[in-house]
């Protein structure tokens, strides 16, 4: 029942998504204009790309993901939809849950065709790496999911809530971008997921599963107060 509750959220939430394509097309094209304006900025084939790469591919995903999740609760606002899902019998944890899913999805489509773009830009051979990149954005990308969505339901009675939602987002972060950072430059140089970057990973986990559990603790407070 529990899971039925958030999976039809979640798909209302994609379906809405799809109609429109507000959040999907904003996304989608920073990501691309980015990453066009960095390729003639760098030198594609300078040995110091492995060094920026992480960092550039998440500064495009963390700014992309802002412009979509902050549409997560806002379209809810017309016809006071939001309060009638707060009053329907499906709990909060439920709610939370099921945008948060849609949110991860539509963020992992924008993400992966931008690291398609990157690879042909920046002449970046992903064979042999992709998997564990893949396991990388889909870690770190459900932390930004988590976070963005939280403070998107904090901050959907805002006037300004465009502008308070990174700024309220992008401090808590700090510790999963940066294991996602050190990943993904470390993986497109070559090195695998052992040894000293493992650290790395483990604070990735871990701010997952953290976070995650606080969000559902929490979103009832948020929502209801």
């Amino acid at each position: 029942m529990y899971l039925r509750q958030v999976l039809t959220i979640a798909a209302k939430d994609l379906r809405a998504e799809l109609r429109t394509k507000e959040a999907l097309n904003a996304s989608l094209a920073f990501s691309v204009v980015i990453l066009t304006l960095f390729s003639f900025a760098f030198d594609p084939t300078s040995e110091d790309l492995a060094v920026f790469a992480g960092g550039l591919l998440w500064l495009v995903y963390s700014f992309a993901g802002a412009l979509a999740l902050n549409r997560s609760f806002a379209r809810e606002l017309q016809n006071d939809c939001l309060d009638a899902l707060v009053s329907s019998p499906a709990p909060s944890s439920a709610l939370f849950l099921g945008k948060a899913l849609a949110n991860y999805a539509l963020l992992l489509t924008v993400e992966l065709a931008s690291l398609a773009i990157f690879a042909v830009f920046y002449d970046v051979r992903l064979s042999g790496k992709f998997w564990p990149l893949l396991l990388v954005i889909v870690l770190a990308t459900w932390a930004m999911v988590v976070i963005g969505t939280l403070f998107s339901a904090l901050t959907v009675n805002l006037h300004m809530r465009e502008l308070m939602l990174p700024v309220l987002v992008y401090p808590f972060l700090i510790p999963a971008l940066m294991s996602a950072m050190i990943l993904t430059s470390d993986l497109l140089a070559g090195v695998s997921l052992t040894g000293d970057n493992l650290i790395w990973f483990r604070v990735l986990v871990a701010f997952d599963v953290v976070f995650t559990a606080l969000a559902v603790v929490f979103i009832d407070v948020v929502l209801v107060g």
